[in-house]
């Protein structure tokens, strides 16, 4: 096992957090990511890539060298983009959970993996290769306890020990090398025209992602998942009740038709119904997929029910002297969990993805109404789409409505594509001003109200 923390990490786990719960205030300030701790990890993995591409096979090496070189790109983008969380205290409370994994299973005592928490909103955890397995703050603060947490772990580690991708990408370069892919590229090659569109409509079934895994490889990662899980302390029940949450995952939360006009209703501007207009057919993103097959496999989790039923027989097989929710520290648990759900609406915004960060800021305000922060960052999200819309960019910061979003995420982006230029000037200077000035101390408020100002000025 690879990371900042040993086995001894279990010894005064209340002590290693204390400093990190009581820093907390009502207020979230956004932690400032260690650029120089990113680098190092970056560079540390970087070598780990070399040294698997100079192991390859010499057969057909360009072509796996090609997609260990876009697993690694993938890798690298984490750290890059500072998705890789670097707080001391959140990575120690994830390596002692991974590390009572690793206790209770000496499979994994010689493994060299690391487990980090990413900052991405996306409800999913992964093995992304060079031993590295992200769990996502999305996915984390939706968990009701640590014995879920540690399935999806033992999940990703069966990834990690089962090499999944590894024989994914053999299996994809042994395919697109094939005497019959061959000869049909041969074929191809040698009529007249549409060549490019007949070699779009041959490759279409085997474009590789090193991200994903096929179905069976997720019911294969559950099973070991379990079992990984039945040599800890942590419940195996966590297992169905974790993947019964990933069944509902997708579940739209956020009653956009209620909140927008509930939000932005200012007396000096008041909320027009033409700002809700909807945009019908494909291009105006609002059609409807039908079939239930079609609507499962379109979640970011599917066939939960099916792997469920698949889990009950190493549930109930497992044998545990002692099993429950809790093995770490549920105070800690609690306090990242609350954290995370404003951390990701940061780093959308720090990502330059307006529309996701306004999403969630507007779903967790319903919850905290007049949260500094979440009223600070509609805000200053306003205006920065105010100055993306000015400069003919918003595209670079909002996303268009498609068939593929849940229809309230739908409703927001046509609201935002329905707004001119002082439109969003004036909501985002009113929609402030009720808070001013007893907000002002809060200095992410004060800078937000300050460019509503200048923008309504213009």
């Amino acid at each position: 096992m690879r990371g900042p923390l040993s086995f001894l990490c279990l010894v005064s786990i209340s002590c290693l957090y204390s400093q990190f719960i009581l820093a907390q205030d009502k207020n979230f300030y956004p932690t400032t990511e260690d650029t120089v701790l990113l680098a190092r990890l970056a560079a540390q993995y970087q070598q780990h890539y070399k040294e698997e591409l100079d192991k390859l096979p010499r057969k057909n090496y360009k072509d796996f060298a090609d997609i260990y070189t876009l697993r690694w790109e993938n890798v690298k983008e984490k750290f890059d983009k500072r998705e890789i969380y670097t707080v001391p205290a959140a990575q120690r409370y994830l390596d002692a959970i991974v590390a009572e994994i690793a206790k209770g299973n000496p499979v994994l005592r010689d493994r060299s993996f690391a487990c980090y928490f990413s900052r991405s909103a996306v409800p999913n955890a992964a093995y992304i290769g060079e031993g590295i397995i992200v769990f996502n703050m999305g996915l984390f603060y939706r968990l009701d306890n640590e014995s879920q947490a540690a399935f999806i772990l033992c999940h990703e580690l069966a990834h990690f020990l089962l090499q999944h991708a590894e024989n994914s990408m053999n299996k994809y370069v042994a395919t697109i090398n094939s005497e019959e892919i061959q000869a049909q590229l041969r074929k191809i090659k040698a009529t007249e025209y549409h060549k490019h569109a007949q070699v779009q409509d041959l490759v279409k079934g085997l474009t590789f992602d090193s991200r994903r895994h096929s179905r069976d490889h997720e019911s294969e990662a559950d099973s070991m998942g379990v079992v990984l899980m039945s040599h800890t302390r942590f419940g195996v029940s966590g297992a169905p009740a974790a993947l019964a949450i990933l069944d509902s995952i997708d579940v739209d939360t956020l009653n956009t038709a209620r909140c927008l006009p509930a939000v932005f209703n200012a007396k000096e501007y008041p909320f027009r119904k033409k700002w809700l207009h909807k945009e019908e057919g494909l291009l105006g993103g609002h059609a409807k997929l039908r079939g239930e097959e079609m609507a499962d496999s379109l979640k970011t989790h599917p066939d939960c029910k099916l792997r469920i039923k698949l889990l009950e027989p190493f549930v109930s097989g497992a044998r545990q002297t002692v099993a429950g929710k809790w093995v770490v520290d549920s105070t800690v648990f609690a306090t990242l969990r609350d954290r995370f759900r404003y951390e990701v609406i940061e780093y959308d915004f720090l990502s330059d993805y307006y529309t996701g960060s306004l999403y969630y800021s507007l779903e967790l305000l319903q919850q905290h109404p007049g949260d500094n922060y979440l009223v600070a960052n509609i805000g200053r999200l306003l205006g920065g789409i105010y100055e993306a819309q000015k400069a003919h960019r918003l595209s670079q910061v909002a996303d268009l409505p498609s068939p593929d979003y849940p229809a309230n995420y739908n409703l927001l982006l046509q609201f935002i594509q329905n707004l001119y230029l002082e439109d969003i000037a004036s909501i985002d200077y009113y929609y402030l001003s009720q808070y001013h000035p007893g907000m002002d101390p809060y200095k992410l408020f004060r800078k937000a109200y300050e460019q509503s100002e200048r923008n309504m000025k213009q």
